[in-house]
């Protein structure tokens, strides 16, 4: 086999076949096919899009060119739920105990983020005493036991999805939906789950502007998972602006505790039951999805998922108390109000600058290198479609210093007021085929 046959028969429309397909990802991988060439190769993918069959076989590529995660030895259908980005993107925080306490077992392998805030990983790690550092063993253990533990990602997971992503990231072919579709999965497989239900964003602070590009997005991705042998679901969710409240890593597990106990924003507690409800349905503990969401709705209402929540940071060291008394939580020395400039209704919010205001306080990182203050963040007032008066704050700013001239500029200049406005829907549709 020649690179240069297999890029001019992609070039001109041509079908892949599986065998051609791996010839190309472990070529790359192991560094005899070059740079240039598989750049070229993807800019012929981004032109000529790729068929069901050749996503699956790219992904499963991808997956098979390092190590993979075993999690036979934990019990039942094991759920995995990924993310496409956003702010405030609180999910896990509350979809994990949640979950956990419908008996679908969650083994959640996390990273520490990049960008606005930190990962799920530095957000838990705000609770005082939680620590990721479990064995494998002791991991399956607490699921087992539990039903849920979340330990840092570890071993070399697809090592040629890592090559291909740096390669697209300066070749212009970021965008191009097999590659993202294949990239996104290929990680979800290679960390050993069942099932995977994707939260696909859509919107200004989305990676996914056009909403058909979302969910073209959500149905390559669902297709992918269920040709591999994965049951996926997907829901496309808006990222317009922020999503709750709260942007910080602290901020927000405090956000996730008034969620779990039935006081926290609504949008992330429809978001919230719209995820679980797959994760739950694909794990076997309800029939469907809407037997599902009752069951969550109970569970939220019987206090059993906050319970659980308890259960989860004690069992890996936190201070369980946290829950009952969100103060012994890190908090900042200062905290500042964003005044409205004029009366109205909130008309826009620019998510992605909100969330660059919350990381140059400190809530993110903007190098791998950047060191993150869990205290600090942003936790707005008003959302689209809220009336204001003139003078009142739209955002309380949690600060280490009292000099934040920078961030108040950018949050006056994301949030828009008029003299009418309507919320955005949340969730903008289900794809499960």
């Amino acid at each position: 086999m020649r690179m240069v046959e297999l890029i001019e028969k992609k070039r001109d429309g041509g079908e892949l076949t599986t065998e051609e397909i791996r010839f190309i990802v472990e070529g790359y991988t192991d560094g005899r096919i070059p740079d240039y060439q598989v750049s070229a190769w993807a800019m012929a993918v981004f032109f000529r899009d790729m068929t069901d069959r050749e996503r699956a076989d790219l992904t499963m590529a991808m997956v098979e060119s390092g190590e993979t995660i075993d999690l036979s030895d934990i019990e039942g259908v094991k759920v995995d739920k990924h993310s496409t980005g956003g702010v405030g993107d609180t999910t896990t925080l509350v979809l994990a105990p949640l979950v956990a306490a419908a008996g679908v077992p969650v083994a959640k392998m996390s990273g520490r983020g990049l960008g606005h805030t930190g990962g799920t990983i530095d957000k838990l790690e705000a609770i005082p005493g939680f620590h990721v550092e479990l064995t494998r063993e002791e991991f399956a253990r607490r699921v087992n036991e539990s039903s849920i533990a979340v330990i840092g990602q570890s071993g070399n997971l697809t090592p040629a999805d890592k090559k291909l992503y740096a390669l697209r990231d300066v070749t212009a072919t970021i965008e191009s939906i097999p590659l993202i579709a294949s990239s996104i999965m290929s990680k979800k497989i290679a960390a050993g789950a069942d099932a995977i239900v994707l939260d696909v964003k859509t919107g200004a602070g989305a990676f996914m502007k056009d909403e058909q590009d979302a969910r073209r997005l959500a149905a390559a991705m669902v297709a992918i998972g269920n040709q591999v042998g994965r049951k996926t679901m997907a829901v496309i969710s808006d990222m317009s602006q922020p999503l709750g409240l709260a942007i910080g890593n602290a901020l927000e597990v405090r956000e996730a505790i008034d969620t779990l106990r039935g006081e926290g924003p609504d949008d992330l507690r429809e978001l919230c039951l719209a995820l679980g409800s797959q994760m739950v349905y694909l794990g076997g503990a309800a029939g469907s999805i809407e037997e599902a969401e009752a069951l969550l709705k109970e569970l939220l209402a019987s206090g059993k998922a906050l319970d659980k929540f308890k259960e989860f940071i004690a069992n890996q060291g936190g201070d369980p108390a946290v829950v009952d008394d969100p103060d012994l939580l890190p908090a900042a020395p200062y905290r500042i109000e964003l005044p409205a400039r004029e009366s109205g209704f909130v008309s826009g919010m620019t998510a992605d600058a909100i969330g660059t205001a919350a990381m140059i306080l400190g809530a993110g990182r903007a190098t791998k290198e950047s060191e993150i203050d869990l205290s600090v963040g942003i936790v707005l007032r008003k959302k689209i479609g809220d009336a204001v008066q003139a003078g009142e704050s739209l955002a309380t700013i949690h600060a280490a210093t009292e000099q934040v001239g920078d961030v108040l500029e950018r949050l006056n200049a994301a949030i828009e007021i008029a003299p009418s406005a309507q919320a955005p829907e949340l969730v903008r549709g289900i794809v499960t085929e």
